[in-house]
């Protein structure tokens, strides 16, 4: 039920027990970073917990449980409104149905981008309605069609408005027999105190490397060589360990980017310094702000690289062949001042501050700061 974890084997254990023992709660929330397969262990228990149900044939339950569309599995993930709805539609999770299946065929690791771009709505902030707790309360309030648990994933909870979230704090205040719910949260501290009291937390660390190297080598073909280096960079994330494969993945237009400014900054060309901080601004905001996160890390590990210390760099081998002549410019005099330059740049953003201005303003403050470091 599992196969799609990556590593975690000790949260399966302990998922499993839970059972058992007899011990499993109504409510059950698993919280860690992006990308440590959270959502991949909660689908794997209630494929488990599905596969205990006893009216249908096991053949017949396997079947739906490979399709994840057994009548008892009830999916709930932020949603956007689209044209297409009336005004006064709430959007609920069905409407998406499709989209999510479709996503999900390709794999249990995928990033809220990459289901805001399966729905269309890149430019969009996906929430959960209160129309989407009602449409959970009428399914979960009907028998198990197939006798014993009904099961209730809920990916991204954080990201209900207060009237959702008020409508399912009651449910978890007083929920349906044999129902069990897994939510699946990154950012816990936005949820309502009341519901964070109501659920068993578990906390999912980030993946060994190890698992993430031979998960590298069984799944993707790599080298041990190049697994293991992702491995390391991956920094036990597995939704970063498959960025950094992809040819045309951000990641890369990300690398392009940071070496295209580096080098005019340096030769302080005032007007390729407007036109590279016009291509940042059209990107949106978050991308913007992926963007700076990727030139901090960057910055990082060029200043890091002069130590001479492999085990403590951490870059893909085209950023560490850029950084053998470039590193020696990110220094003691100019390291901090960029970091803070870029942070400023990341809040400016997140402000909706006019792009132009904040990017050309941050490739002039670089052009300063890498000419400080010489």
């Amino acid at each position: 039920m599992f196969e799609e974890v990556i590593g975690q084997r000790e949260i399966q254990e302990r998922l499993l027990k839970l059972v058992a023992d007899d011990r499993l709660p109504h409510a059950i929330m698993l919280c860690g970073p992006q990308g440590v397969g959270k959502k991949a262990l909660a689908i794997g228990f209630a494929r488990y917990l599905l596969s205990r149900n006893t009216m249908a044939q096991p053949s017949n339950v396997q079947a739906m449980l490979d399709k994840l569309e057994h009548p008892d599995l009830h999916f709930t993930y932020p949603t956007i409104k689209l044209p297409s709805m009336s005004s006064d539609h709430k959007p609920v999770s069905d409407d998406f149905s499709a989209e999510w299946h479709e996503l999900l065929r390709s794999g249990f690791y995928f990033t809220m981008n990459e289901w805001l771009a399966q729905m269309g709505g890149e430019n969009q902030q996906a929430i959960i309605t209160a129309g989407e707790s009602d449409e959970l309360t009428r399914k979960l309030s009907l028998k198990s069609s197939q006798g014993g648990y009904k099961v209730s994933v809920i990916w991204l909870p954080e990201r209900m408005n207060i009237e959702c979230a008020n409508k399912i704090l009651k449910l978890l205040e007083e929920p349906p027999a044999m129902t069990v719910f897994v939510l699946v949260c990154e950012q816990p501290e936005r949820l309502l105190e009341t519901i964070r009291s109501r659920v068993q937390r578990i906390d999912v660390k980030r993946i060994d490397a190890d698992d993430i190297r031979q998960a590298l080598q069984e799944k993707r073909g790599l080298s041990e060589d190049m697994a293991q280096r992702v491995a390391r960079m991956a920094n036990g994330s597995w939704m970063t360990a498959l960025e950094m494969l992809g040819v045309d993945s951000e990641n890369e237009q990300f690398f392009l980017m940071f070496q295209s400014l580096m080098r005019t900054a340096y030769q302080r060309k005032a007007r390729d310094l407007r036109t590279w901080s016009d291509d940042a601004a059209a990107m949106g905001r978050e991308k913007q702000k992926r963007f700076l996160e990727y030139f901090l890390r960057l910055i990082r590990e060029n200043f890091m690289y002069n130590f001479g210390k492999p085990e403590l760099v951490y870059m893909t081998e085209r950023e560490e062949q850029f950084a053998v002549r470039f590193a020696e410019y990110i220094n003691e005099a100019n390291v901090l001042p960029m970091v803070d330059l870029a942070n400023t740049a990341m809040r400016d953003i997140s402000q909706n501050a006019f792009a132009k201005i904040v990017f050309f303003d941050f490739a002039l403050q670089i052009s300063i700061l890498i000419k400080a470091g010489r």
